[in-house]
């Protein structure tokens, strides 16, 4: 199986949506899109639960586009094994990665223009996770300490 990558966008983050596939399939990436498939208004968390439900049975990554990401994000992030991250720039993008364990990458379509969004996926897909220290961090994500 070759790179997966999942996507789900409400209204607001359609059009970057589409743009961004098509950056994704450059990179080598296979698409699975789970909606919206238009402008016409729409509720972002049935799509973000798409994304997350397939990435947590490690269908793939996931890459969610609404008007700020931090909707897409707060839904996403119910789901166990899933870490989402709303990005604003490349580095930030590539450090959820390669520190965090990120499995998807939310984007607002309002706070982010096009080249910028490009740029973060980019950083984002060409990323993998470091482990080391970092393991034990990621895994204090999914089990809070109750103390």
């Amino acid at each position: 199986m070759g790179k997966i990558l999942i996507v789900g966008s409400d209204h607001a983050g359609f059009a970057l949506k589409k743009e961004l596939c098509e950056v994704a399939r450059e990179l080598g990436y296979e698409i699975e899109d789970v909606g919206t498939h238009s402008a016409e208004s729409t509720d972002y968390p049935d799509y973000s639960h798409r994304v997350a439900g397939a990435v947590a049975r490690g269908d793939g990554v996931g890459l969610l586009v609404c008007g700020t990401g931090v909707g897409m994000s707060m839904a996403a992030n119910r789901h166990p094994g899933v870490r989402a991250a709303t990005c604003g720039d490349s580095y930030s993008a590539a450090m959820a990665r390669r520190h965090n364990d990120a499995n998807v990458l939310c984007l607002g379509s309002r706070v982010v223009g096009s080249g910028l969004a490009v740029e973060i996926l980019k950083a984002f897909l060409s990323s993998s996770f470091e482990g080391g220290r970092h393991e034990r961090r990621v895994h204090k994500i999914e089990l809070p300490d109750e103390g």
